[in-house]
């Protein structure tokens, strides 16, 4: 005997209200098709029916609605047309056999009437009017459209509303929160603070939530009070949402997840009836923890477009949110975890004390936290023996945790496309290439020329960069073209916190190397030098404008960091200035120019032997720069790679 599985209690299926629709839709086909006149006729023009009233072979015409006419034969007409059909007992057709459209009803009636007497039939036909009405075709005709249109907006409703209640929501639970519940009777969190690295500040903040929740005694017997809101803030990748993520999973207290665009909807008052919902839920759990992911696409500064004024479905939105976290009523034990990048654009009152006590900067991972982070991504990889965690921290400067991530899945998806049995320390390095300069093209078609320029041009960057103290020595300079840039080269910055004007400019000095290159060798100088001129001039902006490095424009900035000025339809400069401005930042990248041009003159052989070797190999090191220009005389404690394409 055959074993059935019984069912689990909680794996129970639902209804699928769906199959509700599939069924009506084959009921109506079916009273569709039965109400049709399942009889075989075949129509026959006026010509034919002439022939059979003088032949005598119509028993009777019936006239059906006014529009068409039944024809039925009597034992003779059966007998020519139909052998195999017997007559009844009457002596006729049971059914008709053709069918006549009529276009005129009283030319029809006389015409029929007119040939029967220039026959001279003895039993004349005579033509009966019969109205049959189908209800099925009525209600075809007349309801079916009506139910159509119910049933579309029953389905337009049910999607509308399936975020609030699951799939069965419906248009009164449209504005119910949309809000995914963790708790350890719903959906389990596993992520934990292990799993969290490089982030060791924010950690300890943060654990401090994650230590009140559980042991609130600690902090209220001596008089504290837990901070009703926490902002995470800092550049896309790094980590904010995953430092919520361990939160939940640490907390062991409900967790709410929500996006910040999920409270607004084309109705409007939606968004605000959503933020009621979720803090009314929110404190029936309590104590517990909300976290809104990017924040900012509700609680943008208001008032701050000067067209249109603003949304007013976002903005009451934001009016809801104030008001709850911080408004008479009293929300004791629900902590607001929010997540952004864009802390700058958010509006004043959800950043003052009483809302979100705390912001919490999460920056990108220095060397020891990248190091950690690939310690974390490591864990499940098979590596091998020559994978070294620090040497790969010191090769991706400026890295978040995302793209470490990233690096360690490319590595791996590296590996397994040469057939290897481990991931070595060639394919991490393949894969840092990849994430930064795009995917190798060895097959673009570039002419013998034109590789030439390349090279001589990412010569000149490592021969300026190697021979200035301030500028990034090159580790490796390719002319292998990748995604968008026909050559690359890669640097080891120091990794500094401050920079002094010297250093910035002699970064300038070397990403213009690359063109001074072309017109020291060429006498020319060619389009290849577009991303090395749009860096060079926002960093020459930058200096005169944000850092005041400018003996003209003096120490003055006009940077804004907190994004709450209306900078957008003035500049908070005078033209006069702006002039300055202008001719400040020409006269820096001119003179970083010539400076770079000076230093290609005076090396111009080691230029040439570079540019060469790198025709030849394609790819050069920097233990080829010390063969030709010797040791750098600078101890910068260089410890991080970084890239430049040319």
């Amino acid at each position: 005997m055959e074993n059935t599985p019984t069912p689990k209690p909680g794996n129970k299926r639902r209804f699928n209200f769906y199959w509700i629709y599939i069924i009506l839709t084959i009921i109506l086909f079916a009273l569709y098709f039965s109400g049709k006149d399942s009889t075989p006729k075949e129509d026959i023009d006026m010509g034919q029916l002439i022939e059979m009233l003088q032949n005598g072979e119509i028993s009777k015409i019936e006239l059906l609605n006014k529009e068409s006419a039944d024809i039925y034969l009597n034992e003779k007409g059966l007998r020519k047309r139909f052998p195999d059909v017997k007559a009844n007992s009457k002596g006729e057709s049971s059914s008709p056999n053709y069918s006549y459209q009529i276009g005129s009803l009283e030319r029809f009636e006389e015409k029929v009437e007119q040939v029967q007497l220039e026959s001279d039939i003895k039993n004349p036909v005579y033509i009966t009017n019969i109205q049959r009405r189908s209800w099925v075709n009525e209600f075809l005709i007349g309801w079916l459209p009506l139910i159509a249109i119910i049933i579309f907006w029953i389905i337009l409703m049910r999607s509308m509303g399936r975020g609030a209640m699951g799939g069965g929501g419906q248009i009164f639970n449209i504005g119910k929160s949309k809000a995914q519940l963790f708790d350890k009777d719903n959906v389990p969190v596993n992520v934990t603070f292990k799993d969290v690295a490089g982030l060791e500040e924010a950690k300890v903040e943060i654990m401090e939530i994650v230590d009140f929740l559980k042991n609130p005694e600690k902090y209220t017997k001596l008089g504290g009070k837990i901070p009703k809101g926490v902002l995470l803030v800092g550049p896309p990748g790094t980590g904010k949402t995953l430092l919520a993520k361990s939160v939940a999973g640490e907390a062991n207290v409900p967790f709410f997840s929500i996006s910040g665009s999920d409270f607004v909807e084309m109705f409007v008052g939606v968004g605000a009836s959503r933020v009621r919902d979720l803090f009314k839920n929110a404190k029936e759990k309590s104590p517990c923890i909300i976290f809104i992911d990017e924040i900012d696409a509700i609680g943008r500064a208001r008032g701050k477009n000067p067209i249109n004024g603003g949304n007013d479905e976002r903005e009451s939105t934001l009016n809801q949110l104030l008001t709850e976290m911080d408004g008479f009523g009293t929300n004791s034990g629900v902590i607001v975890l929010a997540a952004t990048n864009r802390a700058d654009i958010l509006d004043k009152a959800l950043m003052r004390a009483g809302r979100f006590d705390r912001q919490i900067y999460v920056e990108l991972p220095d060397l020891i936290g990248r190091k950690e982070i690939f310690e974390v991504h490591m864990r499940n990889l098979k590596l091998g023996p020559d994978v070294d965690r620090e040497f790969l921290a010191k090769q991706t400067p400026g890295f978040s945790g995302a793209d470490i991530a990233n690096v360690c899945n490319e590595a791996a998806l590296m590996a397994a496309r040469k057939g290897k049995e481990s991931i070595d320390r060639q394919d991490f390095m393949d894969a840092i290439d990849r994430i930064i300069g795009g995917l190798e093209k060895k097959n673009k078609i570039i002419t013998a020329d034109e590789k030439k320029v390349i090279a001589f041009h990412e010569a000149g960057h490592a021969t300026t960069s190697w021979l200035l103290q301030y500028a990034h020595p090159l580790v490796k300079v390719t002319i292998v073209p990748r995604g968008k840039s026909l050559g690359a080269a890669w640097y080891l910055p120091e990794e500094r916190q401050i920079t002094t004007k010297e250093q910035l400019y002699h970064e300038m000095i070397a990403t213009m190397g690359g063109r001074a290159a072309e017109q020291v060798v060429f006498g020319q100088i060619s389009t290849g030098a577009l991303s090395d001129l749009e860096k060079v001039t926002k960093q020459a902006y930058a200096m005169v404008t944000y850092y005041g490095l400018d003996e003209e424009i003096g120490n003055v900035s006009f940077y804004d960091s907190t994004g709450q000025q209306d900078f957008s339809i003035t500049k908070p400069f005078s033209e006069k200035t702006a002039e300055i401005i202008d001719k400040e930042v020409s006269k820096l990248v001119e003179k970083a120019y010539q400076e770079a041009l000076n230093i290609l003159n005076t090396h111009k052989e080691g230029l040439t032997e570079l540019a060469e070797k790198l025709v030849e190999k394609e790819v050069i090191f920097g233990e080829d720069l010390e063969h030709i220009f010797g040791k750098r005389p600078w101890n910068n404690n260089d410890n991080n790679t970084e890239s430049h394409e040319g």
